[in-house]
C-alpha cells in the first residue's frame, strides 16, 4: 500500500474536521430552531443540549489534529510526542461555557428590544450561536494543532486555505511561513488548516510570492489598489465583540463561479455553480 504524501494528509485532515463542524453546526442549528419559545429557561435547556455535542466535536477536532500531526511527523522522520489536553481544549477562555453560549440570548433580547420581529431576533439569535460553536471547534484545531507542533521537531507550519471560500486575508496569509509559536486564528469565522514545515529553507517569510501577488493585483484591478499589510479596504470592519478587524476578510478571493471560474468578490456577493447553469440548460 502506497505512503500518503504530506499534502494527502493535510487534506484528508481538513475534510474529516469539516465534516465534524458541518455536523456539529447543523446539530446546533437544529436544536435552536425546535425551541419552543427562548426565555431564560428556554435557552438554559437549549445550552444543556448543544454543549456536549459542541464539547464532543472540539474533542474529536482536537483528536483527528493530533493524529494527524502525528502522521505528519512519521512520514517526515520528525520527533513527536503530544497528546489532547481536555481541560485545554475546553476551557481556553477562562470563563464559563454557559456564559459564552448565553450571548446568543442577548443578541435575540437586544434584537427585540430595538423593534425587530420576533422570527428575525430569533435568526440573529442562531447566526451569534452559530459563530461561538464555528469559534469553539476552530479553537479546538488550532490550539491543538499548536501543541501537537510545539512538542514536536518540526520548525512551524504553513497556512492551509479550505479552496472553498477564500477571505484575501487568509489567501495572503497561506504565501507566508510562520514558526509553530505563533499558531493562531486570524479572524472570526476563519477555517483554515495547517500544514507543519520541517525546517525553513531559506531565511524569507514568503514561501509563495506569485500567489501574494496576484492577490494584491486582482485587489487594485477591483478597487484601484491594495493594502500590503492585509488590512484596510475603508470598510472599517470589526467583530461581533466590537474589535477591528482586517477589512481583507469581506474580499473573497476565490469563488469557483459558473461561468467565469475563479473571480474575486465581497463575501455578499452571489454566484452560480457549474451544477445551476447546467440544470437551467
Amino acid at each position: 500500500m502506497a505512503t500518503a504524501t504530506l499534502e494527502q494528509l493535510t487534506a484528508a485532515h481538513q475534510q474529516t474536521t469539516a465534516q465534524i463542524r458541518d455536523r456539529t453546526l447543523a446539530l446546533t442549528a437544529a436544536r435552536w430552531d425546535a425551541s419552543p419559545a427562548y426565555r431564560d429557561a428556554d435557552i438554559d435547556r437549549l445550552i444543556a443540549q448543544i454543549m456536549p455535542q459542541v464539547q464532543a466535536g472540539q474533542i474529536a477536532t482536537a483528536t483527528l489534529t493530533n493524529a494527524y500531526i502525528g502522521q505528519a511527523a512519521a512520514l517526515t522522520g520528525t520527533p513527536w510526542g503530544a497528546t489532547v489536553d481536555r481541560d485545554a481544549i475546553l476551557g481556553y477562555r477562562g470563563v464559563d461555557s454557559r456564559d459564552v453560549y448565553r450571548r446568543s440570548a442577548v443578541t435575540l433580547y437586544t434584537a427585540l428590544s430595538n423593534g425587530s420581529a420576533f422570527d428575525a431576533a430569533v435568526a440573529y439569535g442562531l447566526d451569534r450561536m452559530v459563530s461561538i460553536v464555528s469559534t469553539e471547534l476552530q479553537q479546538a484545531k488550532n490550539r491543538q494543532a499548536q501543541r501537537s507542533l510545539e512538542d514536536s521537531g518540526f520548525y512551524g507550519y504553513r497556512r492551509v486555505i479550505t479552496g472553498l471560500e477564500n477571505c484575501a486575508l487568509c489567501v495572503i496569509a497561506s504565501t507566508q511561513r510562520y514558526h509553530k509559536s505563533e499558531l493562531m486564528p486570524i479572524h472570526p469565522g476563519c477555517d483554515c488548516g495547517v500544514q507543519p514545515i520541517r525546517g525553513p529553507k531559506d531565511p524569507g517569510q514568503v514561501i509563495d510570492p506569485d500567489l501574494l501577488e496576484r492577490t494584491h493585483a486582482l485587489i487594485d484591478r477591483k478597487l484601484g489598489g491594495t493594502d500590503r499589510g492585509a488590512r484596510d479596504l475603508v470598510l472599517d470592519k470589526t467583530s461581533s465583540a466590537g474589535k477591528p478587524i482586517s477589512d481583507f476578510t469581506d474580499l473573497i478571493v476565490v469563488n469557483n463561479h459558473g461561468e467565469l471560474g475563479p473571480t474575486l468578490a465581497w463575501r455578499s456577493d452571489k454566484f452560480t455553480s457549474a451544477p445551476d447553469i447546467a440544470a437551467l440548460n
